[in-house]
């Protein structure tokens, strides 16, 4: 670091998790219910701290991890969230938009020669789809985009290889339009995108029962053992109290 300025090596794809500071009330509220404010705080974090280790996991000289995140007076949490060596870049604008546009250029202006926003509510993304992303931008695949659909019509992650904010503009945000949108966006900016798998947020009760189901819903899988431990072990210690009839009730007999 340089007059209090991160070297980042030329090259490098910058892998930057979207974190909001994980505060009951003030995050996950579409969770609430069936979860109270405090266990939606709660499990936020676990999403956030489950989402940068699978990063983490996938790090190296020329993949960095790094946290853009709100609000800008909260870094000590972000520095004791998230792993040692995560860069940390408050967020700005006040728009869903604004925050994507400068949060890219931000990070490309810190010398990133590749961005990627992910976030934070994906927190069993396979590790694979982690790879495919930086193959993409590292490589000279053709596409100079590389983007994630999400199951409710936005996306997971999008990833660019230059700046391009007006890539953010025109878009309809907090519903279901977003991914088709921001498509629409990049022809008419000539970006050519490789478009990854078809993921879920967990963002209401409905696909919160759907991470429950993914988690715990079946025992011959061998991956499900392994992936978002943090979550994992927060919503099974929730079960093994209570049981599962508020967050992941039994399915209705016909």
């Amino acid at each position: 670091m340089k007059n209090g300025t991160p070297q980042i090596p030329k090259g490098t794809c910058g892998l930057a998790i979207m974190a909001k500071a994980p505060i009951a009330g003030e995050v996950k509220t579409r969770l609430t219910p069936p979860l109270t404010p405090d266990e939606a705080a709660s499990l936020s974090r676990c999403f956030l701290q489950d989402t940068a280790t699978a990063l983490n996991a996938v790090a190296s000289n020329f993949v960095r991890g790094i946290g853009v995140y709100t609000p800008a007076n909260r870094s000590s949490l972000f520095a004791e969230l998230l792993p040692p060596g995560f860069l940390l870049v408050p967020q700005r604008g006040e728009t869903f938009g604004q925050r994507l546009a400068f949060a890219t250029g931000d990070l490309f202006k810190l010398g990133f020669s590749s961005v990627c926003l992910i976030d934070s509510d994906s927190p069993t993304l396979p590790r694979e789809v982690f790879e495919e992303t930086i193959a993409v931008l590292t490589h000279s695949s053709g596409s100079n985009l590389v983007i994630g659909p999400a199951t409710d019509g936005g996306y997971y992650l999008i990833g660019l290889r230059s700046p391009c904010a007006s890539l953010f503009e025109e878009i309809t945000w907090s519903s279901e339009l977003v991914f088709e949108q921001t498509i629409e966006r990049t022809r008419k900016l000539n970006l050519k995108s490789h478009i990854l798998p078809e993921w879920y947020d967990v963002d209401d009760a409905i696909s919160l029962q759907r991470l429950c189901e993914e988690l715990f819903g079946s025992e011959t899988n061998p991956r499900q053992r392994h992936i978002a431990p943090a979550t994992r072990h927060y919503l099974e210690g929730l079960l093994k109290k209570e049981g599962r009839g508020r967050i992941w009730p039994e399915p209705a007999k016909r």
